[in-house]
């Protein structure tokens, strides 16, 4: 059929797998949907206003305008993999975490994108999914394409429970680092069902 794209319907045949991504306030997760989904992603975003003064902390992130209140979804099928991503974006304002819990259900795992500038605000998202067990993979976004940390030191500076997490390097803003981010979660999550198979 013209004009038909058939990235608007999954195959049927595919794996539905429910991924979240996850992080701070202001750490790129609305982009990395919006860079990775192949349908016109959902969003739901405000002007930030007077009211969040004091509430908001905009430290390091001066110029951001808008911010997630409820969620980010977006959709990426993998065909040769034979699964579809299901991509929800968490809310990053601390005012919005009671939400987390109702994203996470059904959940396999999740992309927690940190911010090397602001490092201290990863650590609640990163407590999150290590309290609940969920695997996760950390993805640094490299604002402006830069990062001036490597991997390793990123590893060390937030302490993580498990050192084998992987932690990538991206660019929130673009897709090859995004899918590269999300098909190395996919391999961490079937080396755990691997492992549980094997046990």
């Amino acid at each position: 059929m013209p004009g038909y794209d058939t990235r608007d319907t999954p195959d049927v045949a595919a794996a539905p797998v429910k991924i979240l991504v996850a992080g701070g306030f202001g750490v790129g997760k609305t982009t990395v949907v919006e860079t990775i989904s192949e349908i016109e992603p959902l969003r739901t975003e405000e002007l930030l206003t007077s009211a969040g003064v004091g509430v908001d902390d905009l430290d390091g992130i001066e110029s951001k305008t808008l911010t997630t209140v409820a969620m980010d979804f977006g959709r990426i099928t993998l065909a040769d993999a034979g699964i579809v991503l299901y991509l929800f974006g968490t809310p990053g304002q601390e005012r919005f975490w009671f939400m987390w819990d109702d994203l996470l259900n059904g959940a396999l795992g999740a992309l927690v994108l940190v911010d090397t500038r602001r490092l201290d605000r990863s650590f609640p998202a990163i407590d999150f999914f290590e309290s609940r067990g969920l695997p996760f993979v950390i993805g640094a976004n490299c604002f402006h394409g830069e990062q001036p940390y490597t991997a390793e030191e990123i590893g060390a500076a937030l302490h993580l429970r498990d050192p084998q997490t992987p932690i990538l390097l991206l660019d929130a803003r673009v897709r090859d680092d995004v899918r590269g981010a999300l098909l190395a979660l996919l391999d961490q999550l079937i080396a755990g069902a691997e492992n549980m198979v094997s046990a």
